[in-house]
């Protein structure tokens, strides 16, 4: 590639190559909001960080999450949230993907769903390439001159009709190691908002849409705040109106439920709803509560939307968001179709329907999928069930959830199934993400890191809890993970031959996800260790 050169604002330097197409989004005046952005709030970013780890050691002490009593205040007067645009009133399905794949890109634009959550963060891998061609994919989308020819000649461009696009930067803990500010790393969170707003904002506009991001693995409402002075910025230093910036939080980390209303609250001018991120959340609820003597995880595949910390976690989004006047979106369908096996692809889809028929009926105002070809299956579902736009005149005042329900440990087994499908599940996609892909299918099923998350995260706690113990009365010990960390890897090589298995990142792969699952310490997240092995 050529670099070509571009004289950069002082105190920014550039690591990552940057040809031609990619210093069109990389301009001086561009890296000049980036650091502007960055060097107002990169020391507030890392204060809530550290703010983060000392709340783990209140945990681990026994300081369990609750409502917080110093700002009852808020969740007892009255307020909403300021109005919501028209192209974001009705969400009933929204389709995901990685924003640095433009085949993808263009076939969820198309897809009929009504929105499109372009992802910088748990299905794209954040290598330099994904990331800025990302930033390329979606300026081309918005200004419809995206499209894409494949190797076999296939081309694709956009309908006239596509999905109302919202983006999600990566989270507050990555940076983006390619760009320096003053001689660290610029937050990826910063990095990937400024680059598409700056480019971006004023062409929504005048299109009749906006600038409309969800905003990933919050932990509190000093978090949301910290954002909410950044939208302000960044509107005041492109002269656009305050409140055109629309944000979606994901509720999916167990502290940010405790503080639902609070995060509305810092929000309130710039937020249109909330998301139910089901993977990530249990993630979180196995991270934050991972020392407690009295609470471990049954396998995953037992750890339903039902189990009561899911149930209640998900009914208080809905019944705080409508209360506010927000959406409440709920969450993924990871099912893709099955193909050369209608039996088991119609299963797939009644499970879908299944899904989406209790999140409807429970008053969600639309949910997501994983692809294309689930768009339809969710549609009709809601069609039928939510007849209006969105649900928010239903307020679910019958719902009263405790701080006991959201920590409620749910019960079931652990079984030697669920520790193989942990491990091969977590290596296949930790070798994917290595190699640039952040959405993996696997097993029939579309995972991001999420998935990688808790898989490694339940070996981990199976590991190092005394109750980490099969049903078969066997402990979980580093010895039998080892031992079926070689027979799934084995499996694995079978399956996708010795050709693709030599020329892949296995043996890295299998290295980080038993180096994080034996450890003495719980990583935080495996995107930290794991980032500096991408290009």
């Amino acid at each position: 590639m050529s670099t070509k050169d571009v004289a950069y604002p002082a105190g920014v330097q550039v690591t990552g190559a940057v040809p031609d197409s990619f210093a069109e989004i990389l301009t001086p005046e561009a890296l000049s909001f980036v650091a502007k952005l960055s060097r107002a709030f990169a020391a507030r970013r890392e204060e809530l960080l550290e703010r983060r780890a000392a709340r783990q050691k209140e945990i681990d002490a026994g300081v369990l999450p609750d409502f917080l009593p110093e700002t009852a205040h808020i969740r007892n007067s009255e307020w909403t949230v300021a109005p919501i645009p028209a192209d974001l009133q009705d969400r009933r399905v929204e389709i995901t993907g990685p924003a640095g794949d433009r085949k993808m890109v263009i076939n969820a634009l198309n897809s009929g769903a009504k929105v499109f959550m372009a992802d910088f963060e748990d299905a794209n891998s954040p290598t330099w390439e994904n990331t800025i061609q990302g930033q390329i994919n979606m300026r081309d989308a918005i200004n419809r001159t995206i499209h894409y020819v494949s190797p076999e000649g296939k081309e694709y461009k956009l309908k006239d009709q596509v999905a109302t696009l919202i983006v999600r930067p990566r989270g507050w803990h990555l940076e983006e190691k390619h760009v320096l500010i003053d001689g660290k790393p610029v937050s990826g969170s910063i990095f990937d908002f400024a680059l598409y707003f700056f480019h971006n904002a004023r062409t929504l506009l005048a299109m009749g849409s906006g600038p409309y991001f969800y905003l990933p693995k919050l932990e509190s409402h000093l978090e949301a705040r910290l954002w909410n002075d950044i939208f302000v910025m960044a509107q005041n230093e492109l002269g656009i109106p305050q409140g055109t910036i629309k944000a979606t939080v994901l509720i999916e980390t167990i502290l940010a439920t405790f503080e639902i209303e609070e995060i509305l609250y810092e929000l309130r001018e710039h937020i249109a709803g909330m998301n139910c991120g089901r993977w990530d959340y249990i993630f979180s609820y196995i991270k934050k509560l991972r020392n407690q003597p009295d609470v471990i995880l049954p396998d995953r595949a037992q750890v339903t939307m039902t189990v009561p910390f899911m149930r209640a976690y998900t009914l208080y989004t809905i019944k705080i968001c409508h209360k506010r006047n927000a959406h409440a979106i709920g969450g993924m369908a990871a099912q893709i179709p099955v193909k050369n096996d209608p039996a088991a692809n119609e299963e797939a889809m009644n499970k879908v329907r299944a899904d989406k028929e209790r999140e409807a009926r429970d008053g969600h105002d639309g949910t997501w999928v994983a692809h294309p070809a689930l768009v339809p299956v969710a549609m009709a579902v809601f069609d039928e069930l939510m007849p209006t736009p969105n649900q928010v005149a239903r307020k679910r005042d019958d719902v009263q959830v405790t701080a006991a329900d959201l920590l409620a440990v749910p019960q079931g087994t652990i079984t030697e199934a669920g520790l193989r499908n942990n491990i091969s599940v977590g290596i296949q996609y930790i070798e994917a993400w290595l190699n640039g892909s952040g959405a993996v299918p696997i097993f029939n099923l579309m995972e991001d890191a999420a998935t990688a998350e808790i898989s490694r995260a339940q070996v981990w706690q199976w590991l190092h809890h005394p109750k980490g113990i099969l049903e078969d009365g066997r402990k979980v010990t580093q010895e039998l993970v080892q031992q079926l960390v070689e027979e799934e890897l084995a499996k694995i090589r079978q399956t996708v031959g010795e050709e693709r298995y030599q020329q892949g990142k296995y043996q890295l792969a299998t290295e980080l996800f038993t180096s994080l699952s034996f450890a003495d310490d719980f990583s935080e997240f495996l995107t930290l260790p794991g980032y500096k092995f991408l290009d």
